[in-house]
This record gives C-alpha cells, structure tokens and sequence, in this order.
C-alpha cells in the first residue's frame, strides 16, 4: 500500500470542509480523523468511487460521520419561504448523506477509501457493527448572518425537539419555526446539527474523543426523552452540561425534577465562559496538549513510516497504544503532562528519571515513563537501543509487579535539558498475554537491573475546576451571595440558576 504522505491533499476540499477538518484533527487528532472517505462502486460500472462522507472519525467504538455544507442564506424577504429552502438544501440534504453514509458502512466495512481512486483503504479499524456507536453530525454554513439578525445572540440555531421532521419546513405545521432544529427523523438515527458557531464552540470546549463522544450520547438521550422544550442553541445547552455532574463525576444534563419540560434560555454560555472556575480550568489546561502534541508525533511517524524502530510497520499496529493514549480524558491529559515533564526536568541531574502511574480510570492503563541522558560513549544509534532496551524491560517490570495490568504503555525520551532535539520511543505490552516465561524473564531483568525495587507509592487528585473544591461549576456555594462571575446578581439568579420550566 503507498505510504500516506503528510500534507497531501486526496480531494479538493472547499473552505469549510478545510477548516471542519483541521478543527477535528485537532480535537481527535489525525489518526482517528479523515476526509473524504470513498466507497469502491466499480461493480456497479463507475469509473471512481463514490464519496461517503465529508469526515469520518472512527474512536473506540464510536463512529462520528460528518456532512459538511454551505449554502448562501436567500434574502426573498420571507423568512418562512427562505429558511424552508435553506433548510432543504444545508440540513436536509447532509441528514440523507449522513444515513446513507451510516448504512454503507454497517453493510460495507471493509470497503473505505481514502482516495477516489479506491486504492488506499482506511487504514485503522473499524468496531464491530454490533457494537459500534454512531454520531451523526451535520455542519450547516450559511444561516448565521440572517438568523443573528432577526433573533440576535450568537446566531446559532435554536434547539426545538418538538419539530420533527417536515415540521422543519411546512409553513402549515404547527410547530414550524425558522432557525430552530428538532428531531430530522424519527425512524432513522438522530441527526446533531451544528452551524458556523456552534462547530467551533463544541469542538474546542469539548476537545477529546471521549468527552466528545459522552456529550453527544447525553444529548441525544436528552432529546430523545422529551424533557427538552427548547435551549436558545446548542451553546446554551452545553452550558449546562459541562457545570453538571453525576455520582460518578461524569458530566451531565440537570434540570429540575419537577419540571416537566425545561428551556434554556440565552446567555448561560457566556456566564459560563467568563466564569473564574472556568477561566481556571482553560489556564490549568494548558499543559494537557502536551500529551495531545506527543500524540501527534507519534502519529506522523506510524503514518510516514518513519519510526526509528518497529516490529511492524502497519498503521493499526501502533494504533492501539495511541488509542490508549488518547482516549485520556482533558482533565486527566493535564496530570499525565505534569508527570512526564516531572520525569523529564528530573533526569537533567540522574542518569535516568522513571515514574510508573497507576490507571487514572478503572479500565485505563499503566504508564511507564522514563527519561535517559545520551551518553558520550555511546552514538546516537548506541543510545537508542540502550534506550529502548531499558524501556521495555521497565515495561515488563511493571507487569510483573502489577500483575492486574491488562496495558503497560510505556515512553522514553531524552532530559528537558535536550530542547527540541528530543527523540520518543513508544511500547505497548497487553498484559493479558503475560505466560509465565515472561513472569521468568521480569524477574531476572528487576534482580539484574534493580528495577522498580523501591517505589515510592502517592495520591493525587487534579479537580476538572481548580477553583472549585467538589470539581463543578456553581456547587457549594452560598445561593444568596453575589455570583463570582462578576455580573452583580446573586448567585441563585445568575449561574446557580440556568433553566425554566413548567
């Protein structure tokens, strides 16, 4: 199979299939985002193959399809006439590509391109069909100037679960209503519709695949379960998702139990963003894209083929221990960055620096991070194979004395003081396949090597909000003081209170 060269462009893309999919390679990162995905249709007598979809995103057992439009909003001067036709041709249109999309690749898995040409196949798996989650997303360009205009705010559209179907475009219809979606369907999959303010609001407040893919299936069950009246657009809903969470510490949607049907009205995302807890949270943040950015290495290397060593050099062999990687949630990116650079700031004065972190999620992995000073005896390919060596062995360490460790990903480079010259190796050990031979072979390599022989055990917790002990926005505090947010309300009438009800 050709190599899949970084940069190259396999379609003409318009401006807003561009920056959709820069804006997802930066939220799911390049491995797992890719454009215009072909189906092979030469049995059928063409010449090229079909386009599936504008993005495809594949992660776990997620699937995001997305159909990417833009048309110009028409100015008849009648809104109800000029949203019905706008409505066909941006939303309408991308809901029919998006189930088609979504029943060619439950019938036809194996059989995606990245290329017209149908020579180059999706390189990383597909899930199951029986276990695959689909998200079906449809980005509408066009209809923010006009619906800014007549409604004001951000001019995105407004969420009405009670329109469904033609109802989006009857002027009869009861609940017809310009700039508002609902339910596209009710006999097919539901469709997320996102326009110019809510795809760049969504994708880069909720920047992992796993958050992505939770609020998706929270917002869904939401829609589906009738509670939702109406949210003054998709903004304001996600507002209150991500100030909420359940026992668990999971974000969520929390309405009043006594309200039957709940609106959300205009302005919480705004509350939201100038809040100091969240103002916190982006500075915390920071140092999380750093794991994103090794992540990305890692990619560019599988992708080019040009990874320093390798037992095999197929994409969907490392795509496992990047998955691993990348399926680490904002917040707990943030405590893996600190670690790692700790490791490495500390290996400025040791000959090497190593640190073993224990699954931060029940089914997530053991890390194994090391960081070795080049020596001047050895050349630099002398000091790779020394390095990797040494990484491996530490991986194996570490499975033997955490013998409940089902994935050991272990990552070495050089000391902080090396700059941008540092080089990064990457294992993956499955646990799972741990015989005894292997048990034999640990053993020796920690009585010989002196490895994890004395581990200096801690605790440490990282609040998603650092400013807020129980880690959400709003809890604990005294309703009757004025909001911290600073908009002189008490805190009961400002962010303590963002929904309506009867």
């Amino acid at each position: 199979m050709p190599r899949l060269l970084l940069g190259e462009e396999l379609a003409a893309p318009t401006l807003s299939e561009r920056y959709l999919s820069r804006l997802c390679r930066r939220s799911f990162l390049r491995l797992w985002s890719w454009p215009h995905i072909y189906r092979n249709q030469t049995w059928s007598g063409g010449s090229e193959g079909k386009e599936v979809c504008d993005l495809l995103v594949v992660f776990d057992n997620h699937v995001f399809i997305f159909s990417d439009k833009y048309c110009a909003f028409p100015n008849s001067g009648d809104v109800a006439t000029d949203w019905s036709r706008w409505f066909k041709r941006a939303i309408l249109k991308s809901a029919k590509q998006l189930w088609a999309a979504e029943r060619w690749i439950r019938d036809h898995p194996d059989r995606l391109f990245l290329d017209s040409a149908c020579t180059q196949s999706l390189p990383i798996p597909l899930p199951p069909v029986d276990q695959a989650v689909f998200h079906r997303i449809a980005v509408a360009h066009g209809s923010g100037p006009a619906c800014q205009a007549l409604l004001g705010g951000s001019g995105s559209l407004m969420l009405a679960p009670d329109i469904v179907g033609t109802d989006h475009f009857n002027h009869q219809a009861p609940n017809f209503l310009p700039f508002s979606i609902g339910r596209l369907s009710t006999s097919k999959g539901y469709v997320h519709v996102v326009d110019d303010f809510t795809l760049d609001t969504v994708l880069s407040t909720i920047d992992t695949a796993a958050d992505l893919a939770r609020y998706f299936q929270q917002k869904e069950q939401l829609i589906l379960s009738g509670k939702l009246g109406m949210a003054a657009g998709e903004e304001e809903l996600l507002a209150n998702y991500l100030r909420n969470t359940d026992d668990e510490g999971q974000h969520c949607f929390q309405f009043p139990k006594s309200f039957t049907k709940v609106s959300v009205d205009e302005g919480f995302w705004d509350r939201f963003c100038k809040h100091p807890d969240r103002l916190a949270q982006i500075e915390a943040d920071r140092v999380s894209y750093a794991w994103d950015e090794l992540i990305d290495e890692f990619t560019k290397h599988a992708l080019a083929g040009t990874q320093y060593f390798t037992t095999d050099a197929s994409v969907g062999a490392h795509e496992k221990a990047l998955r691993l990687m990348a399926r680490e949630p904002r917040t707990q990116r943030r405590m893996l960055s600190r670690w790692l650079l700790s490791v490495l700031k500390r290996a400025d004065t040791e000959e090497w620096s190593v640190r073993a972190v224990l699954p931060i999620s029940p089914s997530g992995p053991h890390y194994l991070f090391l960081a070795v000073i080049p020596r001047e005896d050895k050349t630099a390919d002398e000091y790779r194979v020394f390095r990797r060596n040494l990484l491996q062995s530490y991986c194996m360490v570490t499975r033997l004395k955490f013998p409940e460790a089902r994935h050991v990903v272990g990552i070495a480079t050089e000391p902080w003081s090396c700059g941008e010259t540092r080089s990064e190796d990457l294992i993956y050990l499955d646990g799972t396949r741990w015989t005894d031979a292997f048990a034999a072979e640990a053993t020796t390599l920690q009585q010989e090597l002196g490895l994890l022989k004395e581990v200096r055990e801690f605790e440490m917790t990282e609040p998603e909000y650092p400013l807020s002990r129980d880690q959400s926005i709003g809890k604990g505090r005294n309703r009757n003081k004025s909001c911290p947010c600073g908009s002189g309300k008490k805190f009961k009438r400002c962010h303590g209170s963002q929904t309506q009800g009867a």
